[in-house]
């Protein structure tokens, strides 16, 4: 079954009843711009960490925010739609803010997943897990694989650079 795109009213409705069934609630975030095997092990991993998983998908405002000006390459429906369609996302949200921290703080989901390639001391949310009592997960990296090295990679092969 594949997830949904859902309104933050809506995911804090599907999170309480999750909650009722005694269900773990599992939230990340990213931009996801071009999704790549990293971002599929990634999203595999944080749902293993529970019974239900919601992304949190930074629209594409927040994502020129985070990413710079010539991003996103994707339009923001186009990637909720592609994340909603793995059999491992319940639901996507889209958000505006540059992080997640008032997501989290609307959902307190049981488990907080970010990639590897963070520390728990650098992100923002992690204050905001551990006050409410959720546990935060870091997922294995996945070196050499992001969307920025994807996009090298078809530019250097399509003007004929090399690698």
């Amino acid at each position: 079954m594949s997830g949904l795109v859902l309104s933050v009213e809506q995911a804090r409705a599907l999170r309480a009843e999750a909650a009722s069934q005694h269900k773990i609630v599992v939230l990340t975030n990213g931009c996801f711009d071009v999704l790549h095997v990293g971002h599929v092990r990634y999203l595999e991993e944080a749902r293993q960490q529970g019974d239900l998983l919601l992304v949190g998908l930074n629209d594409d405002q927040s994502t020129r925010l985070v990413k710079g000006p010539g991003r996103p390459y994707v339009p923001q429906e186009d990637r909720a739609e592609i994340l909603a369609a793995l059999r491992c996302v319940d639901g996507v949200i889209l958000f505006s803010e540059s992080t997640a921290e008032q997501l989290v703080k609307s959902l307190k989901p049981d488990v907080y997943v970010k990639g590897g390639n963070y520390r728990i001391d650098e992100l923002p949310e992690a204050r905001i897990v551990a006050e409410y009592g959720g546990r935060l997960y870091l997922t294995a990296h996945v070196p050499d694989r992001s969307t920025s090295s994807l996009v090298s990679t078809i530019l250097a092969r399509h003007t004929g650079e090399s690698e």
